[in-house]
């Protein structure tokens, strides 16, 4: 026997405990931070969530003038439980690290549930780990990994960037200000990723969507400036069109949303893949959007 085997085999079981133990802290962590959302508990929901993703959640509350940390709890059924959840794996890299789980995920909103793929994220702070998010994997298309994972077999998962701590940390955004105007982000992009920021806080990135996203901060009085990107993806043919908006959102019954801000390319129509532009919020449209 080579001595690089032997020392392997003699490792096995401290790899073993290691493994045990990391599970076991994770899912302290998540068990604490599921009891706090069930219990509306929000000190100690800020205790055990990631510093990042605590401002990200409050960030995006406040963009839509809801109460902050009351609207946390304003749930339609808590986070699923694990017990009787398959635990498949804990891994860490650095101050990260993921767990996943196999089985009838339950999420409280009806319907039979299907054996699927869970896996929760976790950073490391100066107490111990942090609960950061949840990625559902639905296998309803993939009946083979299904057979495989209630068998062991973790094949699938090298294969999922979801389940592999990536050991950065993301980065914790600015505290945004509460909005005054509520504002969101919509784009079309059939093959392509846009991004876009809006006053250099709001950041987000649709690809091959049509989506609408919150503007963190919303609309500013006065000058408010948006900048884009655009890429083809692979698969697109770089000619399709494409629509970028900003619209201002109304908190008053019978007033439609504001078109504030559009930029747009015709099908086989030439785009920039940079741009920058901007849009003013006055007092008056201010007044008629929030009726104050």
């Amino acid at each position: 026997m080579s001595r690089y085997i032997l020392a392997l085999l003699l490792a096995l079981p401290a790899i073993c405990e290691a493994q045990g133990d990391l599970r076991a802290d994770l899912e302290r962590t998540y068990g604490v931070w599921r009891a706090a959302l069930v219990n509306k508990d929000a000190a100690t929901w800020q205790r055990v969530t990631a510093e990042h993703r605590r401002t990200e959640v409050r960030n995006r509350i406040v963009s839509e003038k809801r109460a902050f940390p009351a609207t946390i709890f304003e749930l339609p059924a808590p986070p699923p439980a694990l017990g009787g959840l398959k635990f498949l794996e804990a891994r860490q890299n650095g101050a990260t690290a993921k767990s996943a789980y196999f089985g009838k995920v339950d999420f409280g909103i009806g319907g039979v549930p299907t054996e699927n793929l869970l896996v929760l994220s976790f950073v490391r702070g100066a107490g111990g780990w942090l609960y950061d998010k949840a990625d559902f994997v639905n296998l309803t298309a993939l009946p083979d990994v299904r057979i495989e994972l209630a068998a062991g077999d973790l094949s699938y998962l090298r294969g999922v960037p979801e389940a592999q701590p990536s050991g950065v940390v993301p980065p914790t955004p600015i505290a945004a200000n509460p909005a005054t105007t509520i504002a969101k982000v919509y784009v079309f992009c059939p093959g392509r990723e846009v991004e876009v920021q809006v006053n250099k806080i709001s950041r987000h990135r649709f690809a091959n969507a049509k989506e609408a996203e919150i503007v963190i901060g919303g609309a500013r009085g006065g000058l408010n400036e948006v900048q884009y990107s655009i890429r083809k993806l692979e698969g697109g043919t770089g000619e399709e069109a494409l629509t970028v908006r900003v619209y201002l959102m109304s908190e008053v019954a019978g007033v439609k949303p504001i078109k504030a801000f559009e930029y747009l390319v015709p099908e086989k129509g030439a785009f920039d893949p940079f741009g920058t532009g901007t849009f003013v919020l006055d007092a008056a449209v201010a007044a008629k959007l929030t009726g104050k």
